[in-house]
């Protein structure tokens, strides 16, 4: 499975670590930087990484910024994504199960390394549950702007 991953300022030692965890774990990671501690627009990486799941060229995607509340609002403004933000690994569970999320955003501020291995695997090993979610899904792709 390819994964793009993104993050901005706040995320990128905690996007370092999560890179090197998935490559060690056997997956294929597109880097969408940044890269650098160096203050920049974390809607600029999150669109990056999302446009390689739009257009086929990774499964799913992994964003960190500070709180992993802009990345996910950003990721959510992307056609076709469904972006969560995640701060245990129940919440990763759901967010497959019922909602078929593609993209998994993660705060650096308030986990550290080792919790985000836990909600990555989680996140990349439990399958969409179908059934009564599909239609629900279904009509978020279905909303325009009102």
């Amino acid at each position: 499975m390819k994964i793009a991953i993104g993050a901005d300022h706040a995320g990128y030692e905690l996007k370092n670590h999560i890179k090197e965890f998935l490559e060690n774990s056997g997956y294929e990671v597109i880097d969408s930087g940044t890269f650098s501690t160096e203050s920049v627009d974390y809607p600029d990486y999150a669109v990056a990484a999302c446009t390689h799941i739009q257009n086929g060229e990774c499964e799913k995607g992994i964003l960190v910024c500070g709180s992993g509340i802009g990345v996910c609002i950003t990721a959510n403004k992307v056609t076709g994504i469904r972006a969560a933000n995640c701060f245990e690994p129940i919440h990763a569970e759901l967010s497959r199960q019922h909602n078929n999320c593609n993209v998994l955003a993660l705060g650096a501020r308030f986990i550290d390394e080792e919790k985000a291995k836990e909600i990555i695997e989680v996140f990349l090993n439990t399958e969409f549950g179908g059934g009564r979610h599909i239609g629900r899904v279904e009509k978020i792709h279905s909303l325009t702007h009102r």
